[in-house]
Protein backbone atom coordinates (compact mmCIF):
# COMPACT_ATOMS: atom_id res chain seq x y z
CA UNK A 1 0.00 0.00 0.00
CA UNK A 2 1.38 3.43 -0.78
CA UNK A 3 1.32 5.86 1.57
CA UNK A 4 -0.64 8.70 -0.49
CA UNK A 5 -2.86 7.03 -2.03
CA UNK A 6 -6.33 7.82 -2.51
CA UNK A 7 -4.97 11.06 -2.28
CA UNK A 8 -5.82 14.39 -4.34
CA UNK A 9 -2.48 16.84 -4.09
CA UNK A 10 -2.24 20.16 -5.54
CA UNK A 11 2.14 20.95 -6.31
CA UNK A 12 2.68 24.28 -7.34
CA UNK A 13 6.04 25.53 -9.36
CA UNK A 14 5.54 21.39 -11.04
CA UNK A 15 7.45 22.33 -13.94
CA UNK A 16 11.00 21.69 -12.90
CA UNK A 17 13.31 21.25 -9.77
CA UNK A 18 11.73 20.29 -6.35
CA UNK A 19 7.93 20.99 -7.71
CA UNK A 20 8.28 18.50 -10.13
CA UNK A 21 10.86 15.96 -8.00
CA UNK A 22 7.21 15.90 -5.47
CA UNK A 23 5.11 15.72 -7.90
CA UNK A 24 6.41 12.49 -9.23
CA UNK A 25 6.91 11.15 -5.57
CA UNK A 26 3.66 11.78 -5.15
CA UNK A 27 2.18 9.61 -7.95
CA UNK A 28 4.39 7.02 -7.32
CA UNK A 29 2.87 6.94 -3.36
CA UNK A 30 -0.56 6.75 -4.99
CA UNK A 31 -1.86 10.40 -5.29
CA UNK A 32 -4.05 11.97 -8.16
CA UNK A 33 -1.54 14.89 -8.59
CA UNK A 34 -2.38 18.37 -10.37
CA UNK A 35 -0.06 20.07 -11.20
CA UNK A 36 0.54 23.76 -11.39
CA UNK A 37 2.97 26.46 -13.04
CA UNK A 38 3.39 29.23 -14.80
CA UNK A 39 5.34 27.89 -17.63
CA UNK A 40 3.17 26.00 -19.75
CA UNK A 41 5.65 24.12 -21.98
CA UNK A 42 7.46 22.45 -18.80
CA UNK A 43 3.73 22.02 -17.61
CA UNK A 44 3.43 19.26 -20.68
CA UNK A 45 6.60 17.67 -20.28
CA UNK A 46 6.01 17.32 -16.39
CA UNK A 47 2.83 15.67 -16.99
CA UNK A 48 4.48 13.56 -19.22
CA UNK A 49 6.96 12.31 -17.18
CA UNK A 50 4.40 11.02 -14.60
CA UNK A 51 2.25 9.61 -16.76
CA UNK A 52 -1.03 11.21 -17.24
CA UNK A 53 -4.18 10.08 -17.12
CA UNK A 54 -5.87 10.59 -13.64
CA UNK A 55 -3.18 13.43 -12.78
CA UNK A 56 -3.47 16.87 -14.34
CA UNK A 57 -1.79 20.55 -14.75
CA UNK A 58 -2.94 23.53 -14.90
CA UNK A 59 -1.28 27.25 -15.68
CA UNK A 60 -1.85 29.25 -12.94
CA UNK A 61 0.30 32.60 -11.64
CA UNK A 62 0.55 31.97 -8.07
CA UNK A 63 0.42 36.07 -7.32
CA UNK A 64 -2.94 35.83 -9.20
CA UNK A 65 -5.81 35.62 -6.54
CA UNK A 66 -8.56 35.45 -9.91
CA UNK A 67 -6.41 32.31 -10.76
CA UNK A 68 -6.39 30.64 -7.65
CA UNK A 69 -10.32 31.12 -7.29
CA UNK A 70 -10.67 29.57 -10.69
CA UNK A 71 -8.41 26.80 -9.49
CA UNK A 72 -10.48 26.25 -6.38
CA UNK A 73 -13.38 25.95 -8.34
CA UNK A 74 -12.17 23.42 -10.55
CA UNK A 75 -10.80 21.31 -8.22
CA UNK A 76 -14.57 21.21 -6.22
CA UNK A 77 -15.91 20.68 -9.66
CA UNK A 78 -13.56 17.82 -10.72
CA UNK A 79 -12.64 16.20 -7.04
CA UNK A 80 -14.84 17.92 -4.49
CA UNK A 81 -12.02 18.39 -2.01
CA UNK A 82 -7.81 18.35 -2.06
CA UNK A 83 -5.86 16.48 0.08
CA UNK A 84 -2.87 18.07 0.38
CA UNK A 85 -1.37 21.71 -0.71
CA UNK A 86 2.64 22.18 -1.61
CA UNK A 87 3.16 25.58 -1.60
CA UNK A 88 6.51 25.42 -3.74
CA UNK A 89 6.32 28.36 -6.22
CA UNK A 90 9.24 30.29 -5.76
CA UNK A 91 12.38 32.16 -6.75
CA UNK A 92 15.36 34.12 -5.32
CA UNK A 93 16.60 37.47 -6.12
CA UNK A 94 19.88 38.08 -4.57
CA UNK A 95 21.37 41.68 -4.48
CA UNK A 96 22.14 43.89 -1.68
CA UNK A 97 19.89 45.94 0.18
CA UNK A 98 21.03 49.11 -1.78
CA UNK A 99 20.71 47.83 -5.05
CA UNK A 100 17.43 46.10 -4.41
CA UNK A 101 14.79 48.06 -6.06
CA UNK A 102 10.84 48.66 -4.47
CA UNK A 103 9.86 47.00 -7.53
CA UNK A 104 12.14 43.72 -7.15
CA UNK A 105 11.66 43.71 -2.88
CA UNK A 106 7.82 43.24 -3.92
CA UNK A 107 8.66 40.83 -6.57
CA UNK A 108 10.37 38.39 -4.38
CA UNK A 109 7.53 38.17 -1.69
CA UNK A 110 4.42 38.57 -3.90
CA UNK A 111 6.17 34.84 -5.65
CA UNK A 112 7.47 33.87 -2.36
CA UNK A 113 5.61 34.95 0.21
CA UNK A 114 2.05 36.19 -1.02
CA UNK A 115 1.32 33.47 -3.00
CA UNK A 116 1.25 31.10 0.25
CA UNK A 117 -1.31 33.16 1.71
CA UNK A 118 -3.56 33.24 -1.75
CA UNK A 119 -3.04 28.89 -2.33
CA UNK A 120 -3.92 29.11 1.76
CA UNK A 121 -6.63 30.94 1.61
CA UNK A 122 -8.65 29.92 -1.61
CA UNK A 123 -7.79 26.09 -1.12
CA UNK A 124 -8.66 25.78 3.26
CA UNK A 125 -12.06 25.15 2.20
CA UNK A 126 -11.19 22.63 -0.01
CA UNK A 127 -8.40 21.05 2.73
CA UNK A 128 -11.58 21.07 5.05
CA UNK A 129 -13.69 18.95 3.25
CA UNK A 130 -10.77 15.86 3.35
CA UNK A 131 -10.83 15.97 7.12
CA UNK A 132 -7.24 15.22 6.94
CA UNK A 133 -6.04 17.74 4.92
CA UNK A 134 -2.01 19.03 4.63
CA UNK A 135 -0.38 22.33 4.10
CA UNK A 136 3.12 22.48 3.14
CA UNK A 137 4.90 25.54 2.56
CA UNK A 138 8.27 26.32 1.05
CA UNK A 139 10.54 28.12 2.99
CA UNK A 140 14.14 27.70 2.93
CA UNK A 141 17.06 28.12 5.51
CA UNK A 142 17.01 31.61 5.38
CA UNK A 143 13.92 31.53 6.37
CA UNK A 144 15.87 30.82 9.41
CA UNK A 145 19.40 31.47 9.21
CA UNK A 146 19.74 34.63 7.14
CA UNK A 147 22.69 36.02 4.38
CA UNK A 148 23.95 39.14 3.27
CA UNK A 149 22.38 40.11 -0.34
CA UNK A 150 19.63 37.89 0.26
CA UNK A 151 17.25 40.67 1.99
CA UNK A 152 14.22 40.24 0.04
CA UNK A 153 14.61 36.63 0.13
CA UNK A 154 15.26 35.88 3.87
CA UNK A 155 12.17 38.22 4.85
CA UNK A 156 10.12 35.99 2.03
CA UNK A 157 11.21 32.86 3.43
CA UNK A 158 10.88 34.12 7.52
CA UNK A 159 6.96 35.19 6.59
CA UNK A 160 6.71 31.43 4.80
CA UNK A 161 7.48 30.40 8.08
CA UNK A 162 5.39 32.26 10.83
CA UNK A 163 2.98 32.38 8.35
CA UNK A 164 2.62 28.24 8.47
CA UNK A 165 2.45 29.06 11.87
CA UNK A 166 -0.19 31.15 12.09
CA UNK A 167 -2.12 28.81 9.86
CA UNK A 168 -1.52 25.75 12.16
CA UNK A 169 -2.89 27.53 14.68
CA UNK A 170 -5.59 28.98 12.98
CA UNK A 171 -6.67 25.46 12.14
CA UNK A 172 -6.27 23.45 14.82
CA UNK A 173 -8.82 26.59 16.68
CA UNK A 174 -11.23 25.79 13.92
CA UNK A 175 -11.00 21.79 14.68
CA UNK A 176 -11.12 21.49 10.39
CA UNK A 177 -8.47 18.47 10.66
CA UNK A 178 -5.79 20.45 8.49
CA UNK A 179 -2.13 20.87 9.30
CA UNK A 180 0.11 22.76 7.80
CA UNK A 181 4.13 22.69 8.20
CA UNK A 182 7.06 24.44 6.64
CA UNK A 183 10.03 22.81 4.42
CA UNK A 184 13.46 24.27 4.63
CA UNK A 185 15.70 23.03 2.31
CA UNK A 186 19.27 23.89 2.24
CA UNK A 187 21.47 23.94 -1.20
CA UNK A 188 19.86 22.11 -3.83
CA UNK A 189 20.61 21.24 -7.10
CA UNK A 190 18.00 22.93 -9.05
CA UNK A 191 17.28 24.55 -12.53
CA UNK A 192 17.40 27.99 -10.57
CA UNK A 193 20.53 27.29 -9.26
CA UNK A 194 22.43 25.43 -11.96
CA UNK A 195 24.03 29.01 -12.86
CA UNK A 196 25.06 29.61 -9.69
CA UNK A 197 26.30 26.11 -9.25
CA UNK A 198 28.77 26.48 -12.68
CA UNK A 199 30.57 29.27 -11.34
CA UNK A 200 33.77 27.78 -9.53
CA UNK A 201 34.49 29.96 -6.63
CA UNK A 202 30.33 29.74 -5.64
CA UNK A 203 30.55 26.16 -5.99
CA UNK A 204 33.29 25.57 -3.68
CA UNK A 205 31.53 28.77 -1.06
CA UNK A 206 28.38 26.61 -1.28
CA UNK A 207 30.34 23.31 -0.49
CA UNK A 208 31.95 25.41 2.33
CA UNK A 209 28.49 25.98 4.09
CA UNK A 210 27.36 22.10 3.93
CA UNK A 211 28.91 20.14 6.97
CA UNK A 212 28.17 16.71 4.82
CA UNK A 213 30.09 18.14 1.79
CA UNK A 214 27.85 18.06 -1.29
CA UNK A 215 24.64 19.83 -2.24
CA UNK A 216 20.99 18.06 -2.07
CA UNK A 217 19.00 16.78 -4.70
CA UNK A 218 15.61 17.49 -5.17
CA UNK A 219 14.57 14.20 -4.62
CA UNK A 220 15.57 14.49 -0.92
CA UNK A 221 13.53 17.63 -0.65
CA UNK A 222 10.29 15.25 -2.49
CA UNK A 223 11.60 12.38 0.33
CA UNK A 224 10.08 15.16 3.22
CA UNK A 225 7.39 16.39 1.58
CA UNK A 226 6.34 13.40 1.35
CA UNK A 227 6.46 12.71 4.92
CA UNK A 228 4.72 15.95 5.82
CA UNK A 229 1.94 15.24 4.08
CA UNK A 230 1.52 11.82 5.04
CA UNK A 231 -0.23 10.06 7.93
CA UNK A 232 3.33 9.38 9.39
CA UNK A 233 3.42 12.93 10.45
CA UNK A 234 0.30 13.31 11.73
CA UNK A 235 0.97 14.85 15.09
CA UNK A 236 3.12 17.52 13.40
CA UNK A 237 1.74 20.76 12.86
CA UNK A 238 3.34 24.14 12.98
CA UNK A 239 6.19 22.88 12.77
CA UNK A 240 9.75 23.48 10.48
CA UNK A 241 11.38 20.91 8.73
CA UNK A 242 15.05 21.46 7.90
CA UNK A 243 16.88 19.71 4.76
CA UNK A 244 20.26 20.84 4.33
CA UNK A 245 22.91 18.94 4.92
CA UNK A 246 23.75 20.11 8.18
CA UNK A 247 24.13 24.02 7.33
CA UNK A 248 21.98 25.32 10.02
CA UNK A 249 23.16 23.51 12.81
CA UNK A 250 26.78 25.42 12.43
Amino acid sequence: MTVLAGRIALVTGAASGIGLATAMRFAQEGATVLLADRNAAGLNDALARIAPGEHEAAVLDVTDEAAWTALAAKIMERFGRLDILFNNAGFGKFASIADTSLDQWRTVLAVNLDSVFLGTKSMLPLLAGSRAGSIINMSSIRGIAAAPNAGSYCAAKGGVRMFTKATALECAALGNKVRANSIHPGHIDTPLTAGAHADPQVARQLLADVPIGRIGHPNEIADAVVFLASDASRYMTGSELIVDGGSTAQ
